[in-house]
């Protein structure tokens, strides 16, 4: 009797039974829903990008108030390695300023080996030699502070070796690894750059952590970020830049996506402006402009020798 009684109800349950499913599947994301699927594509979009060879163009200049102390732009071709990727200079125009003006040059002053660092020295104590352009490439003096800066925030921001997509990797937490230690919210959807996506806030899960805060549009379909912007998550504290005399206001960074062959998803533009101020009487304002261009997609062919002698 109990049985004919359930089934006579189970026709009328089953309406109410799908709506209830149906209502969980149309159930709006988490953010942290969200930042996992873009964390998961995020993942294999950077063995994915190990296939690409492509060019960064890019725009470094070291500016005091309005006047330009030092500027260079670079294209270098990028190719995927083990690990990581290479990068092999192929124009540079560079323009620094000397006593009798700026002297404009097409090489970089001094080539540092992998890994090494570049010391700023401040006040401009050591000159460097140039090659200035508009004279023959005649050998010119001038003092390296800017110059070596200019350098020193390319390479610190583009050159990350194990990076494959020419932007240094910790600051924007999109993957798996840097998704950990990272709070998010939904703040809605948005139109960006012509797609639908999800607005997500972040910030560090440690109040005291010196790292990255901001925002990111997700795109709503494919779940790749199309527009990261960031900042510090926290100022210097005063009695560091009171005894150091050192200051970065304004440091935050705007990194724009878009996919390439594949659907394979790159960040194609980077940028950032902040000023720099050290030791109480050097200051400069930076900015720096990169986009990546020229992508092909590289191809592998395989040789299998011998095979025709093991064929019967």
């Amino acid at each position: 009797m109990l049985t004919r009684v359930a089934l006579l109800f189970l026709p009328l349950a089953a309406p109410c039974l799908h709506s209830q499913i149906a209502a969980v599947a149309d159930a709006p994301l988490t953010a942290n829903a969200i930042m996992s699927k873009v964390a998961e594509n995020q993942d294999r979009a950077e063995a994915a990008r190990a296939r690409f060879v492509y060019v960064q163009h890019a725009k470094v200049t070291s500016r005091k108030g309005k006047t330009i102390m030092c500027e260079e732009v670079t294209d270098f071709r990028i190719t995927p390695k083990a690990g990581g990727q290479a990068k092999v200079l192929l124009t540079l125009a560079g323009q620094v300023r000397a006593s009798a003006g700026m002297v404009h040059y097409a090489q970089l002053p001094k080539e540092p080996g992998p890994g090494d660092d570049i010391d700023v020295n401040i006040g401009g104590g050591d000159n460097v030699t140039v090659l200035d352009a508009d004279h023959n490439n005649a050998p010119v003096k001038v003092k390296d502070t800017d110059v070596d800066l200019v350098e020193h925030m390319r390479r610190n921001f583009t050159d990350d070796s194990k990076s494959k997509d020419g932007v240094n990797a910790g600051l924007f937490p999109l993957t798996t690894k840097e998704q950990k230690d990272m709070l998010f919210e939904f703040k809605g959807r948005e139109n960006k750059n012509g797609h639908d996506t999800f607005r997500i806030l972040f910030r560090p899960k440690d109040k005291s952590d010196f790292g990255w805060k901001g925002e990111a549009w997700i795109d709503a379909k494919e779940f790749q970020p199309v527009v990261v912007r960031t900042a510090l998550s926290r100022s210097i504290p005063f009695g560091v830049r009171a005894l150091l005399g050192t200051n970065v206001p304004g440091l935050g960074f705007t990194v724009i996506y878009a996919p390439q062959q594949g659907n394979v998803w790159f960040p194609v533009s980077f940028g950032t402006e902040f000023k720099i101020k050290l030791l109480f009487f050097f200051s400069r304002q930076i900015v720096i402009a990169v986009e990546n261009r020229s992508f092909e997609q590289t191809h592998v062919t395989t040789t299998i020798h011998g095979a025709e002698a093991a064929m019967p």
